[in-house]
């Protein structure tokens, strides 16, 4: 069975699958991870807040993005943001956003839901005993925050953000929903076009195999070199 299979179809297309399909793949990743995470922050700000006016919408908002399907809000903005935009402007016509622009915003305000959750436990993580003690020493609570709370804060949610970061790379291959060629679509165009779809598709596994496992592995040592520095 070994032999009928013909892997020269993935030297000759691996160009394309690498700068354009893998590309966009770790283009969307970074980005919408980079957005995600500060719209996350602002949003665990505002869920720590003692205010509930600001507390309860966001807390709202961070509990309808969990309970909602990633893919449904892929489709959702794809769709509806252009009618909602040419309403905005008095537009005519829809306005197009584009399938990049669209993915990226569904992802980062999907995204920013997780983020903020894991945020708020990192700072939720720091004993109030540290509080009382940045007090003691004369800062305010300002700098209390950003001196002592938040760089122990850093180091406790960090293993957790970039595991968050793993799954955003997974949840990338989506994309095909909006027409968007990341490197499963890119795959599945050159299996399909080749009559080499079996081929592709353990290509494209063992990739995001190496990948995953190689990134999984790094955060689990600087998670356990964290223990040790405690």
């Amino acid at each position: 069975m070994t032999g009928a299979f013909d892997f020269s179809v993935i030297l000759n297309a691996l160009p394309y699958l690498i700068f354009d399909g893998l590309g966009l793949t770790l283009a969307l990743t970074f980005f919408a991870g980079l957005m995600g995470l500060a719209l996350g922050i602002v949003l665990a700000v505002l869920r720590l807040s003692p205010w509930r006016v600001l507390s309860v919408p966001a807390g709202v908002y961070v509990n309808l993005m969990r309970s909602v399907p990633l893919v449904l809000i892929i489709f959702w903005f794809y769709f509806l943001v252009p009618y909602i935009g040419a309403w905005i402007v008095g537009s005519p016509r829809p306005i197009q956003v584009g399938a990049f622009r669209s993915a990226l915003v569904s992802f980062t305000l999907f995204e920013a839901a997780y983020f903020c959750e894991i945020i708020r436990s990192g700072i939720q993580s720091i004993r109030r005993g540290q509080v009382a003690a940045g007090l003691a020493l004369g800062l305010n609570r300002r700098q209390t925050f950003l001196k002592v709370v938040l760089p122990q804060a850093l180091r406790n949610m960090t293993p957790s953000l970039l595991t968050r970061l793993i799954v955003l790379f997974q949840d990338t291959s989506l994309v095909y929903v909006v027409a968007l060629t990341d490197f499963l679509g890119a795959a599945s165009k050159v299996g399909a076009r080749d009559g080499r779809l079996t081929e592709l598709y353990v290509f494209v596994a063992l990739v995001y195999l190496v990948l995953c496992f190689g990134a999984s592995r790094l955060v689990k040592r600087l998670e356990a070199r964290w223990k040790l520095a405690r």
